[in-house]
């Protein structure tokens, strides 16, 4: 075939070149990279979110605050309406991850009027948590009642820890995040919340006694790590999941040291050190030491002594700038 005549072949027919070169896709390959498909699963991920949400607060026997008749008044209400997707509230993250639009005029929306709001959400979370010295941050599934065995424990976990004189930091919800609110006030210790704007009303939940509101997921995060000497992880989802390998990230890369993370529920988490051992210690993805970063638990005294253990032993050897 000559060079003109192969410049001349159809799009089309590279395309099925391609296609023939990978071979068939399944069914299912092809509803995951169906665009109306990801957007309904995106729909159908924050429904879940938001049920999960109300679930916690329902369990502890309170409406949940989405149920309410009272709007949010903070936070983003515009929405997006397009052809393929319903009306969805816009929070500031959301925003924050649009591209710009030509028409975009009013500087109150734009990046660099964006970038003052987030520095003024900084030096917000700073004012109010500057005083925490000993922190404990707990994270877990919203959905999580009173009557669970890992509500009880992170409750008792908090305890112990507000006993000692630490204080309990979480993301201000329902769920595990109660139970540790909860187990700070039992303990005589201060209980923080973390709250984040959400699409729907997350609400605060009832013992939580000094309560900082963020827009921006990263800021929020960045209070946790700063503020905490160790993270404790109960059975939860994505956000406990992301706080859990974020951790696990700092620690490895020596941005933070001497910071216990307490996996809590064997039986929970089983599976995915099981996995983290298998494939990704297996095949050389990290290092033998990587997998010594995490204490698997069942008891609140063993979680609550490695968090004072490792406080005490950074307080005897302190970073040092280099």
């Amino acid at each position: 075939m000559s060079k003109r005549k192969q410049r001349g072949r159809s799009t089309s027919d590279n395309a099925a070149d391609r296609s023939e070169a990978r071979g068939p896709r399944s069914k299912s390959s092809r509803a995951r990279i169906d665009p109306g498909r990801r957007t309904d699963a995106e729909k159908r991920s924050l429904e879940g979110l938001k049920e999960r949400t109300e679930a916690g607060h329902l369990l502890a026997g309170r409406t949940p605050p989405s149920q309410g008749t009272t709007p949010r008044t903070s936070g983003a209400h515009r929405s997006v309406d397009t052809s393929i997707r319903d009306a969805v509230v816009l929070t500031e993250d959301a925003k924050l991850l649009q591209q710009p639009g030509p028409s975009q005029v009013d500087f109150t929306k734009t990046d660099p009027w964006r970038v003052l709001r987030i520095m003024g959400e900084f030096i917000e979370g700073f004012d109010v948590l500057a005083s925490v010295q000993k922190g404990v941050s707990f994270f877990g599934s919203a959905r999580t009642g009173p009557d669970d065995p890992m509500y009880q424990a992170a409750q008792e976990t908090a305890r112990l820890l507000a006993r000692a004189g630490y204080d309990i930091i979480t993301g201000a919800g329902p769920g595990v995040m109660e139970a540790a609110n909860k187990g700070a006030k039992l303990g005589g210790g201060r209980s923080i919340g973390c709250n984040i704007e959400l699409p729907f009303e997350q609400g605060t939940n009832p013992y939580v006694d000094t309560v900082v509101h963020f827009r921006y997921f990263f800021v929020r995060k960045t209070m946790f790590v700063k503020y905490s000497n160790a993270y404790i992880i109960f059975p939860g989802g994505f956000g406990t999941l992301d706080e859990l390998f974020e951790a696990l990230t700092l620690i490895q890369t020596g941005k933070i040291n001497q910071f216990p993370v307490v996996l809590f529920g064997r039986h929970y988490w089983a599976g995915l050190v099981r996995w983290l051992t298998a494939r990704a210690l297996g095949e050389r993805k990290i290092s033998p030491g990587d997998m010594d970063l995490v204490l698997l638990t069942d008891d609140p005294g063993e979680a609550a002594d490695a968090v004072i253990a490792a406080f005490e032993s950074h307080r005897r050897h302190p970073a040092r700038d280099v």
